[in-house]
This record gives C-alpha cells, structure tokens and sequence, in this order.
C-alpha cells in the first residue's frame, strides 16, 4: 500500500495497528490529558498577552462553550481547537480509532462546537476557532487575526 502524507505528514491511509500499551497504562496516560492549560494554549496566551494591551480572561466558565480567550468589551471569543479532541480532519482518521467510544466522543464534540459557535453568534459574539497545528505553525498570524477582529 502507498502511503499517502499530507503537508503535517500524518499518513491517513494506514490500517489501525493493535495498542502498544495495556489497557490499565493507556487509561493512566489518556487520564493525564488536561481540556486546558496545555502546552500550545499556554505558549499562545502568552504571545497573545505580549501583543496586546487589551484585557481577556481564559476558560471562562460563565460564556456556553467555556471559551479559551475572551474579550468580554469587545464580545469576542476564541477557541483553541486541538486537532485530535475537535477531530480535525476527523473523516480521514476515524477508521484508525479503536472503538465507538472515541468515535461518538470526537463526534459529539464537532456537534457541540457547530452548537457552540452558532448560539454565540446569534447572541452577537464574534467567534473564532483556530486548530492547534495552525497555532504551532504559525501563531504571530493568528495573534493578528485576532487583533483585526478586536
């Protein structure tokens, strides 16, 4: 079989192999993955915070969708989407997930964050989403995007 690569070298047409780990170490490590505060979240917040003298919170809890950044005077909400939990790209590799449970899970989130940002945006908030490997490759692009917006 040809392996087929996009521009982030994930190879989408491979087969799904068995788990290297036993089940009791790949709950352990998949416990130890946090909804916030990540490396690429925290790393871009604090870019974010040096181009700007703008005031935001992070994860606020009070906003439907608990929004990564916001800009609550100028209405604007930011979420930082990681590739894998937002399913970016999610139809090309939901066939290499183990079971239905990640796939309903993965699914469920892309349903709620269509849900999110439309009742958002009815509401008169600007929202933007950006996916984490954008981030990485280029966050002083994203950091301006925002910075039109506001």
């Amino acid at each position: 079989m040809k392996k087929t690569k996009n521009y982030l070298n994930r190879n989408f047409k491979k087969e799904r192999s068995d788990d290297l780990l036993p089940a009791k170490k790949r709950s352990e490590l998949m416990s130890k993955i946090r909804s916030r505060d990540t490396k690429f979240e925290r790393e871009f917040i604090f870019s974010l915070r040096k181009a700007t003298s703008k005031r935001f919170r992070t994860n606020v809890a009070s906003i439907k969708g608990k929004p990564d950044i916001v800009f609550q005077k100028d209405k604007v909400c930011v979420f930082l989407d990681s590739n894998f939990w937002h399913g970016w790209y999610y139809p090309r590799w939901k066939h290499l997930l183990k079971n239905n449970f990640w796939r309903e899970k993965i699914q469920n989130n892309r349903k709620r964050d269509r849900k999110t940002t439309a009742y958002l945006r009815e509401n008169g908030w600007i929202v933007l989403r950006f996916w984490e490997h954008d981030i990485k490759q280029n966050s002083t692009k994203v950091v301006s995007h925002i910075m039109q917006k506001l």
